[in-house]
C-alpha cells in the first residue's frame, strides 16, 4: 500500500493522532517477540524494520526478541530431523541445539539485524550467552496426562535470572538490542528457550510499559472465533481452563500473563501478518489484536 496518493491533511491527521502516545510513551521501554509471517514474507519484514526505526526515533526504547521456528525446521529437514513438540516447546537434543544455536544466534538474529539498520537504526545482536545475561536451568514440563510426572525435552531452558545492565547499556547508546532466546546455564551449557518467554521475562526485568507480540493470528479469539480486543488476566485464565486458548498460544499466553502481573503496563497480541502493525497498534487509535491490561 502507498501513501502516495493520500491526500496532504490526511497525511498530516494521521501524524497528529499519533503525537499523544508519542508524548505519553516517549522514553518508554517497549519490548516486541518477533515472529510468524512477519519475519518470513520480504515486504512485511521492511515493513517491521521501518516500525522499529520510528518507534526508536520518537523515543521509546525498543528491545526486540525473535524466534525462528520455521527457519529452524527448514535447516533440521535438510540435516534429516523431525522437529517434534510437547506442550507448544520444542524438543531439543544436542543435534538440535547446535541446529537452533546456528539459525537463531547466526542467521536470523544478524538478518534483522543488517534490515534495523537498513533502515536507518542501529541495531546490535545479542544471545543471552552474551554478558551472561540471560542464565536458564534444564526445564521439566509437567506431563498433564500423568499428573506429578516430569518431562524431559532436552535442551530447553527455563530461566532463572536476566541481567538487564547489558540492554541498559545498549539502550542509552541509541542502539536498538536484537536478542535471540538462548540461555546459558551455570556450568556453560546452552538452552533453547521459548522466544515468548524470553520477550514477557525481559519486559519484566526492565518493566516495560509494554510487550507486543506480533502472531500469525487475528490476537486472542473467543470460542467462536471473534477477536477479544481488551480483556484481563482473569477471563484468560478462564479461558485456558475451558481450552479456548491451547497449543502453540499456551508459552504467548503464559507470557503474556505473567509480564502482566509483573509490573508491564499492558501486553498486545497483535497480527503481524497487517502492514506496520507495530505502529498501528502503538501510534494511533486503531488497534489490531488484544491488549491485556495489567489489571
Amino acid at each position: 500500500m502507498s501513501l502516495d496518493n493520500l491526500a496532504p491533511g490526511i497525511k498530516a491527521a494521521i501524524l497528529a493522532e499519533a503525537l499523544p502516545y508519542i508524548k505519553r510513551f516517549h522514553g518508554k521501554t517497549l519490548v516486541v517477540k518477533y515472529g510468524g509471517n512477519a519475519m518470513t514474507d520480504d515486504h512485511l519484514k521492511q515493513c517491521f524494520a521501518r516500525d522499529v526505526v520510528l518507534l526508536k526515533l520518537v523515543g521509546f526504547n525498543v528491545v526486540v526478541v525473535h524466534g525462528g521456528g520455521p527457519q529452524i525446521e527448514n535447516l533440521l529437514t535438510r540435516v534429516g530431523k523431525k522437529g517434534e513438540f510437547v506442550q507448544g516447546m520444542r524438543v531439543t537434543d544436542a543435534e538440535t541445539m547446535e541446529v537452533v544455536e546456528m539459525v537463531l544466534g547466526g542467521q536470523v538474529n544478524k538478518e534483522i539485524v543488517n534490515l534495523i539498520n537498513q533502515h536507518g537504526g542501529k541495531a546490535v545482536g545479542l544471545t543471552g550467552k552474551d554478558g551472561n545475561f540471560i542464565r536458564a536451568k534444564k526445564l521439566l514440563l509437567e506431563d498433564k496426562n500423568k499428573p506429578g510426572d516430569l518431562i524431559d525435552v532436552g535442551q530447553v531452558g527455563d530461566i532463572t535470572q536476566i541481567d538487564p545492565s547489558l540492554i541498559g547499556l545498549l539502550d542509552s547508546g541509541a542502539f536498538i538490542p536484537v536478542i535471540a532466546p538462548i540461555g546459558v546455564g551455570k556450568d556453560g551449557e546452552t538452552y533453547n528457550i521459548n522466544a515468548d518467554v524470553v520477550a514477557g521475562k525481559i519486559a519484566e526485568v526492565l518493566k516495560a510499559e509494554k510487550l507486543v507480540l506480533l502472531t500469525n493470528t487475528p490476537g486472542v479469539l473467543d470460542k467462536a472465533g471473534n477477536l477479544l480486543t481488551g480483556i484481563t488476566p482473569r477471563e484468560i485464565d478462564e479461558m485456558v481452563a475451558d481450552g479456548t486458548l491451547s497449543g502453540g498460544m499456551l508459552p504467548k499466553i503464559g507470557s503474556a500473563l505473567d509480564a502482566a502481573r509483573n509490573g508491564v503496563k499492558s501486553v498486545h497480541i497483535i497480527d503481524g501478518r497487517v502492514e506496520h502493525a507495530l505502529l498501528l497498534e502503538i501510534l494511533t487509535d486503531h488497534g489490531v489484536g488484544t491488549m491485556i491490561r495489567s489489571h
